[in-house]
């Protein structure tokens, strides 16, 4: 059987050697303690507008998810390309997760594999792998396996890629080395507050999803999008960048990914608004099946786009 040092070598050079970008490990302490402390209070505010899993008693103790756990691999894959949304009121903008294929799918392939072969390390090893689709915590996670820091828009900062990465994670019974929790580096740097054309994070590193674009653009299941809202969505129809496109970590380190799969499919960087106004659902399912923005439903695509086509008519 390996030492706990050896083991956690080989298990961050297998993540490596499988393409991930970053990769930490964070320990699961014995205490009775919440993941994050902060969560409570966000939920309390109401910051998590209908998103009612966010309220998931789960989220609060990474034990419930999977009582055995003793370590959690953390890890991270970059998915920025050099290519820039396009300029004019007539397109619609599409934030960059979702230019290419669904990092879901792409990121449970990876974490799979990881997780098979931890597991083949030994008799009774557990793992099991998360991607954004379940009540883990995977910022709080990412942080304290060192991958980067919790920044003032809420995303995960890492010195390599800026907040352009994607994360998941691998729960084990593992008693694997920890790496150092990462520092924050924004300083005294308020550009996304300052940036946000809707003042959805109203303190550093609390987004209220009442007022956030992308939240209402993928989230909102209502008929109209919220009046305060749509004066603001300048062009945005899926998602909103705004905020980690002004960072200056992403302005100095991102740098292209070398996952082909997250490469835009190119009607996802030039589509205009009157298009998606009247996409049709056979159009939809076409144009975006295998993408994460799936998960907008095509009618909510439409009322996007008008709302923003009717914006620019009042003008």
């Amino acid at each position: 059987m390996n030492s706990p040092t050896d083991l956690s070598f080989k298990i961050k050079q297998k993540a490596l050697e499988l393409g991930f970008h970053k990769v930490g490990i964070a320990a699961v302490n014995d205490r009775n303690e919440p993941s994050d402390p902060g969560l409570q209070a966000w939920l309390n505010q109401g910051y998590q507008a209908e998103m009612t899993w966010m309220e998931n008693p789960k989220r609060h103790d990474i034990r419930l998810v999977m009582p055995e756990v003793k370590s959690i691999v953390c890890v991270a894959l970059n998915y920025y390309t050099d290519h820039k949304h396009a300029e004019g009121q007539e397109y619609a903008k599409i934030s960059r997760y979702g230019w290419g294929q669904d990092y879901h799918k792409v990121l449970h392939k990876k974490l799979k594999t990881l997780s098979g072969w931890i597991q083949s390390q030994g008799d009774r090893i557990q793992a099991r792998y998360y991607a954004d689709t379940g009540p883990v915590q995977d910022k709080v996670w990412a942080e304290r396996a060192g991958i980067g820091w919790i920044a003032k828009n809420g995303n995960v900062i890492t010195r390599d890629y800026g907040s352009w990465v994607f994360l998941g994670e691998i729960l084990t019974n593992l008693e694997l080395v920890p790496d150092r929790p990462h520092t924050a580096h924004c300083g005294t740097c308020t550009r996304c507050i300052d940036a946000c054309p809707t003042q959805a994070i109203p303190q550093p590193s609390v987004v209220d999803a009442n007022r956030c674009i992308a939240y209402h653009t993928i989230e909102n299941r209502a008929e109209h999008l919220p009046a305060a809202i749509v004066p603001h969505l300048q062009g945005w129809v899926a998602g909103c960048d705004i905020c980690q496109d002004v960072c200056p970590w992403n302005q100095r380190f991102a740098q292209p990914t070398d996952v082909e799969d997250f490469q835009p499919y190119p009607w996802n960087l030039v589509p205009r608004l009157t298009e998606l106004a009247s996409l049709s659902d056979e159009e939809h399912n076409q144009r975006f099946t295998g993408s994460a923005l799936r998960r907008i439903k095509p009618w909510m695509l439409r009322r996007n786009a008008q709302a923003n086509l009717e914006q620019g008519e009042g003008e």
